[in-house]
């Protein structure tokens, strides 16, 4: 662990994929810096587990999202990690005993269509839940509020409609055998990250820029906040002054709820490899799956938005108990045997995250902005909720730390 020194030139709070970025951006700077991180590990909600001997598991980010533009791919070969880039399941991989061909056909084209009206509304329209861009009485919109739990963590009526316009998808989604999770904890190891020490007030009047944490208090010319969003709009770090702009910001941007659940499969030989599998279509609270991710013998399940809530919510194994039901619905009552829970995630519980991946409630989309925009020269923020296109996402994380860097470096050069 590095010692906490009592006073650097910029202190970075957070060692995610933002505050990672940020360090190294500042690496050969000239700059004093300091990483603190109130867990015991670095990374933030990017975390791979071991699941079972040999098969890594992502508690949090999984896919290098956007892959031709995510800054995370170069990082992951400079790195020597194996990325597959075999296509998503998502669409075509869809497992056709569970969802036949006719009925993809319709649903993506429903799918498609809300998205085609969602984003001309955005282009014409003030801002509004994008919920509004559902077809009245189609079948599929319980299935297409689903898909945006899983994307944004929340149902569409609590999603800003010019936000999802904002999102900048190319629909290029990689992935990394050993581990989102792995690669940004590899990253980070170079990094001066003071752990375990967990920032609790942000004293910004006097002429140094005081931070007081679990192992004492430290000063700085200039700090990177990099936590997420649930943590300013709950203040569980305070500013002094302080900041209510940036705590109604946040407010705007609350971190959904997304969780993960990996379930062993006994005789897994008579499922397709990386397969997509998907609950009932006819509600929105229900699990999405992926048969045996990377030829693991493994069902891997996603829940999101409120039922992952209440899951969550349930306590420990509520999840896997909840995608072995589903499962055995979907493949026939022969699989419940063949199911066992191996690792599950709790984001929401956890103390410091709160949820998963930030989405603007209708009203809020300017809220990034607001959120990413330097105070007094001296304190800068950085986090996938800043980012203005590829928010939610390690990569939009990581490049909002490097342009909170550059800040950073810019006023150290104007006022030389």
């Amino acid at each position: 662990m590095t010692k906490l020194p009592s006073e650097v030139d910029v202190a970075i709070i957070g060692a995610g994929a933002a505050g990672l970025g940020a360090a190294h951006a500042l690496k050969d700077s000239g700059l004093s810096v300091i990483v603190l991180e109130a867990r015991d590990r670095i990374g933030g909600r990017a975390h791979t587990v071991l699941a079972a001997p040999g098969i890594p598991f992502d508690m949090g980010c999984g896919w290098l999202h956007s892959a031709d533009r995510n800054s995370f791919v170069a990082i992951a070969q400079r790195l020597g990690f194996e990325i597959n880039k075999a296509r998503a399941p998502w669409r075509e991989g869809s497992y056709e005993t569970t969802f036949p061909k006719a009925d993809r056909i319709d649903f993506f084209g429903a799918i498609d269509a809300f998205y085609d009206r969602a984003e001309a509304a955005a282009e014409r329209d003030d801002d509004a839940p994008a919920s509004s861009c559902l077809e009245p009485g189609n079948r599929w919109n319980p299935m297409i509020d689903a898909v945006s739990t899983y994307i944004n963590g929340v149902e569409l009526d609590r999603v800003s409609l010019h936000d999802m316009d904002a999102y900048e998808d190319t629909e290029i989604n990689w992935r990394l055998p050993a581990g989102y999770g792995a690669l940004i904890s590899a990253y980070g190891a170079p990094c001066p990250v003071s752990r375990d020490t967990q920032v609790t007030l942000i004293d910004h009047a006097g002429a140094r820029v005081k931070i007081e944490t679990s192992r004492g208090t430290l000063s700085a010319a200039k700090v990177i906040v990099t936590v997420p969003s649930n943590l300013l709009a709950s203040e569980s770090i305070r500013f002094s002054p302080a900041l209510p702009a940036k705590v109604d910001a946040a407010r705007g941007l609350p971190l959904g709820t997304n969780n993960k659940v990996m379930l062993a499969l006994d005789g897994a030989g008579d499922l397709p490899n990386d397969a997509g599998l998907r609950g009932a279509t006819d509600r929105v609270g229900v699990g999405s799956y992926q048969i045996r991710p990377f030829g693991y013998p493994c069902i891997e399940g996603f829940f999101g938005g409120g039922f992952a809530r209440e899951l969550e919510d349930a306590g420990d194994g509520a999840l896997g108990a909840q995608a072995i039901e589903e499962v055995v619905a979907l493949l026939g009552s022969s699989y419940r045997g063949r199911l066992r829970p191996l690792a599950e995630s709790r984001w929401g519980h956890d103390a410091f995250a709160q949820g998963a991946y930030s989405a603007a409630m209708p009203g809020h989309a300017e809220a990034r902005a607001v959120l990413a925009a330097p105070v007094d020269g001296r304190l800068f923020f950085a986090g996938e909720a800043t980012s203005a296109h590829f928010f939610s996402t390690a990569h939009g994380a990581r490049d909002s730390g490097e342009r909170a860097a550059e800040e950073i470096l810019e006023a150290a050069h104007l006022e030389v």
